[in-house]
């Protein structure tokens, strides 16, 4: 077989970093979209372009995005926003958010997908979360008091990060995930930005009230099954009742 195997690990890696990138830019029209193009006034764009500098996504190609979301110029974005409800086998809830140019082709293509677990319809499971902002970010002094942090910054709850589950929270950093109301994300992010913090991301989500108990087993297979779903070009976020 030769090197064959080598060009073939490389292909597969190019392919990652191409699907990445392509959903490091959609959510950056998103965002642009949503909250305006300027970066200072808008967290989640400001935090999306952060995570596509770190993935070296061209300066050019994320002004485009800004600029396709926005609405500027002659490039306009045109996506849908549709939200899938249903169940990971083991009747693990699931919200999947999806931003499409083409419902009738994304539409059958989820409930494909979802034969290894249940599609339900329209708020069929939002019942079961919480829908909440949500602004991930970390400390360079890795014994910062995260608690303190959540009050001043105006978070309703908070969630210590590491390393060790989360790539981008850097090693030896104090690392947090700041749960807040649906208007208080960019307050947050702002404050959290002000006094040491660099924030990876800031975007509006969903937490499950309950979670079921998994033995291994089912924790590895409801994993595969959400890998799947997030590995779908037209996935934006996943979210599930599972820790």
């Amino acid at each position: 077989m030769g090197r064959q195997w080598l060009h073939a690990k490389r292909a597969i890696v190019n392919e990652r970093k191409s699907k990445v990138s392509g959903k490091l830019t959609k959510e950056i029209s998103v965002a642009a979209k949503l909250g305006g193009p300027d970066p200072a006034g808008n967290a989640r764009l400001f935090a999306a372009v952060e995570k596509a500098k770190k993935a070296s996504v061209t300066r050019d190609v994320i002004e485009r995005a800004i600029k396709k979301g926005a609405g500027i110029g002659d490039d306009k974005m045109v996506l849908e926003h549709v939200v899938f409800e249903g169940y990971a086998p083991h009747k693990v809830p699931v919200i999947v958010e999806v931003y499409t140019d083409n419902h009738q082709r994304t539409a059958p293509e989820m409930r494909v997908m979802f034969k290894k677990g249940i599609l339900g319809g329209a708020g069929s499971n939002k019942f079961l979360f919480d829908h909440v902002g949500l602004v991930e970010a970390h400390h360079p002094v890795a014994t910062t008091d995260l608690e303190a942090a959540a009050i001043e910054a105006g978070a309703n709850d908070f969630e210590a990060v590491s390393s060790e589950t989360n790539d981008d929270i850097p090693e030896g950093h104090a690392g947090a995930r700041f749960i807040t109301g649906i208007k208080d994300v960019h307050a947050v992010s702002t404050w959290l930005g002000k006094n040491g913090w660099t924030v990876v991301t800031a975007e509006l989500g969903y937490l499950a009230k309950n979670y079921p108990q998994l033995d291994e087993a089912a924790r590895i297979e409801v994993g595969e099954f959400l890998h799947e779903l997030d590995d779908h070009d037209d996935v934006q976020r996943v979210w599930a009742a599972v820790k």
